[in-house]
């Protein structure tokens, strides 16, 4: 105690005098009172010889250690005695050696901590009330919580799934046990997704387990809860009142928010096309339930249109009778957005047209004319400003005359966009909203056919052709499209002998653009011939009827007339002799009909001239009866063609799609014979149940393996497949959906037999 009191009173003195030291140079050696000398000198002979033992202890070790090898070299049988009947004596020293350094471990430690002791009187020390409030002890307790929860998760069983379903099926159903279904199926989500924060709200409630229990809460969800909850809401059988304004929707919506949340989050999850039906089923049910919910009706719209652009058949009509059913329950706050994210998605998904592609662009189109039928005020604007977009590509086209500006107009998003616009004007000509645009959409057609008149582009030139007289026919307006037709015949390429023969007819369906070795096959005359003849025949059949028919052939008649005398190839001069005849025949007929009835009202009479031409339409002109005929040949030819796929993608070099073979089995059941809605992905084709091209091609590549490998193998069928179609899926019926929200549901409701 005497020393540390001196120590303690040296270093006093000391203090003030550093304040001292700093002021003199560094050259200059402090001057120390005598008693701190001799403290100071203790401490450094005490560090000297702390420093000094280890050195000495551990040169003693390594002389044992040298002296045991020694003996082992001079005395190696006294050694050998040793290492026989006294081991320990020999390890003695090792086992000494290995105590030191523990020893010397603990003393070094000792001297660490009276340094930090020494330390400690220096600084100020915090009391110990103060490590109780640590940011350790935050996360702790979190910790502990966290544990609490998992640990007082409810597991469920198949047991508590039947008390869930009898309850549901009750008439008087409990709001509780709607809460606990629907907990129960955040928890299924949270076992497959736990990374969703939604789902790890609610994912402490309940547990589960196995893909049975899994796949017995969706089937419950999907069967039993819509059900449930008009019995909950007291919705009457006829009753046209929307659901959110019943008295007990305060209840339910909540809840019912946080289930259609998890719904949507299912459906982007599944990629399965057999299981995607049956959510998207139960979601057409559950869709008079999303009106009150603007924000996630949205997300749930933006996932489903996204499944109609790009998903397989069954989903695609699914899809669009989701969106169709949800957008006309809010239709004043949806129908906006959802148009524009719909045709945004159209032209998107329409940059490549083949045979494989084409039936999924013709339902998109068609689909899209029903949701822009809806409301024709607000479709004008969408409408006005896309067409708008068309002017514009086009007129840069013709002003700057570059590459990329024809490449802009040129390309199968633009033509893709006409025919939308065509049929949408078409299927609303018996109203004046949308009437307006047709004179700008036409001279739009036309300047795209005129913007690079060469044979090269005649596909192209066909395409927007037949979108004109599609346009024409529906609205009952005369367009000037002969014209534009009989300039195939006078081009200089076409005229041309071809140079090269192929086997294969040239088809224009998937093609916009021909190539040069293309241009000089025989192949591409035929097919020009073949689209001249239709076109020709199809619009003419439609205006055989009118009463300036006569006079309206006249230029037709003498191109074909011109080309004939010109012609060498009998093949084009019978099929173009045929037409003519039958337009000099229907001519001819009008001329009587005129000369018979003695035509006495006025031109400017809209509505005599109408009335005479619907009686000449009854009576049926010889260009009509002969268009019917040969519509009924050329819809058999595409049939054949479309069974043919195999050969047209050849054609185009479209690549081909390798799937694995579907196995046979729509149901999947476990080791346990428990219905599995979720099978391997080897499965997933086969539950589908949705026919492709590429089954047939399998079936197709099986047939020619012969049984035996002795045996040559067998060709398959030349003949091509009627069934095979590569027609658009029907679209629905609007007369389904009245305006009273009591409309029809068409989709089939879910039973067992969909699992």
């Amino acid at each position: 105690m005497k020393v540390a009191t001196k120590k303690a009173k040296s270093l006093d003195k000391t203090k003030p005098k550093k304040g001292v030291m700093k002021k003199k140079p560094q050259s200059e050696e402090p001057k120390l009172p005598k008693a701190t000398k001799k403290v100071v000198k203790q401490k450094n002979a005490a560090a000297t010889s702390k420093d000094e033992k280890p050195p000495k202890k551990k040169a003693s070790k390594t002389l044992k250690k040298q002296d045991l090898e020694g003996l082992k070299d001079i005395d190696p049988e006294f050694y050998d005695f040793l290492k026989k009947n006294d081991k320990e004596l020999l390890e003695f020293n090792l086992m000494d050696s290995d105590d030191d350094d523990e020893e010397e471990a603990d003393a070094a430690e000792q001297k660490e901590a009276e340094d930090s002791e020494e330390d400690d009187e220096k600084y100020h020390k915090p009391s110990d009330d103060l490590a109780v409030a640590s940011d350790e002890s935050d996360f702790e307790g979190d910790e502990d919580e966290d544990a609490a929860a998992a640990g007082g998760a409810q597991k469920i069983t198949l047991n508590m799934l039947r008390q869930w379903e009898q309850q549901l099926s009750k008439p008087n159903v409990s709001i509780e046990a709607v809460r606990q279904v629907i907990q129960a199926f955040n928890s299924a989500l949270a076992s497959i997704s736990a990374d969703a924060e939604g789902e790890q709200a609610n994912a402490g409630t309940y547990k589960v387990v196995g893909a049975a229990t899994f796949n017995g809460v969706i089937q419950l969800c999907v069967l039993h809860l819509q059900p449930a909850i008009i019995r909950v809401l007291g919705v009457k059988p006829n009753s046209s009142l929307p659901l959110h304004k019943h008295k007990k929707w305060v209840k339910v919506r909540g809840c019912l928010h946080y289930y259609l949340g998890d719904l949507i989050r299912l459906v982007e999850q599944v990629s399965s096309s057999n299981i995607l039906n049956v959510l998207l089923k139960h979601l057409h049910q559950m869709a008079g339930m999303v009106a009150p919910f603007t924000a996630l009706g949205k997300t749930i719209l933006k996932r489903l249109i996204v499944l109609w652009a790009t998903g397989d058949e069954t989903v695609r009509v699914l899809a669009f009778l989701c969106i169709l059913k949800i957008t006309r329950k809010q239709q004043a706050t949806m129908l906006n957005h959802v148009l524009k994210a719909m045709y945004l998605a159209y032209v998107r998904n329409s940059k490549f047209v083949s045979p494989s592609t084409l039936p999924g662009i013709n339902f998109m189109r068609r689909s899209l004319v029903e949701m822009f039928a809806l409301d024709l005020n607000v479709s004008y604007q969408h409408a006005f400003l896309y067409i708008r977009q068309l002017a514009i590509h086009l007129r840069n086209a013709v002003i700057l005359k570059k590459k990329d500006s024809f490449q802009a107009v040129y390309n199968w998003q633009f033509i893709n966009s006409l025919r939308l616009w065509s049929d949408l004007l078409g299927a609303t000509t018996n109203k004046p909203q949308l009437q307006p645009l047709v004179y700008p959409l036409v001279t739009i057609a036309t300047g795209v056919i005129r913007l690079i008149p060469t044979a090269q582009y005649f596909p192209l030139r066909f395409h927007c052709l037949q979108s004109l007289i599609s346009l024409a026919k529906e609205t009952h307006t005369y367009i000037p499209i002969l014209p534009l037709i009989v300039e195939v015949l006078r081009s200089n390429t076409f005229n041309r002998k071809h140079t090269s023969v192929s086997m294969k007819p040239l088809q224009f369906t998937c093609i916009l653009r021909l190539n040069k070795s293309q241009l000089a096959e025989n192949g591409f005359r035929d097919e020009v011939v073949e689209q001249v003849c239709g076109l020709l025949l199809e619009y003419l059949a439609h205006e055989s009827a009118t009463l300036a028919f006569s006079d309206l052939v006249v230029p037709v008649v003498m191109a074909i007339k011109a080309y004939l005398k010109e012609c060498r190839n009998a093949n084009y001069v019978r099929k173009l002799k045929q037409l003519l005849e039958k337009i000099q025949e229907s001519s001819r007929f009008i001329e009587q009909q005129r000369s018979k009835s003695s035509v006495t009202f006025d031109l400017k009479d809209a509505k005599a001239v109408q009335a005479w031409e619907q009686q000449v339409r009854n009576k049926r002109t010889p260009l009509d009866i002969y268009y019917a005929s040969w519509l009924k040949t050329h819809e058999t030819k595409k049939r054949r063609q479309a069974a043919q796929i195999d050969d047209i993608n050849a054609d185009y070099d479209v690549p081909k799609l390798k799937r694995p073979a579907a196995k046979s089995g729509v149901t999947v059941r476990n080791e346990n014979g428990e219905l599995e809605l979720f099978p391997s992905d080897s499965e997933d084709d086969d539950a589908a149940g949705i026919p492709n091209d590429d089954d047939d091609d399998d079936e197709d590549e099986e047939e020619a393996v012969p049984p035996q490998p002795k045996k040559p193998k067998r060709k398959p069928d030349s003949e091509p497949r009627l069934e095979q179609k590569l027609a658009a899926p029907a679209e629905p019926a609007a007369d389904e959906y009245d305006e009273a929200a009591t409309a029809v549901d068409i989709v089939k409701d879910l039973d067992l037999n969909d699992w």
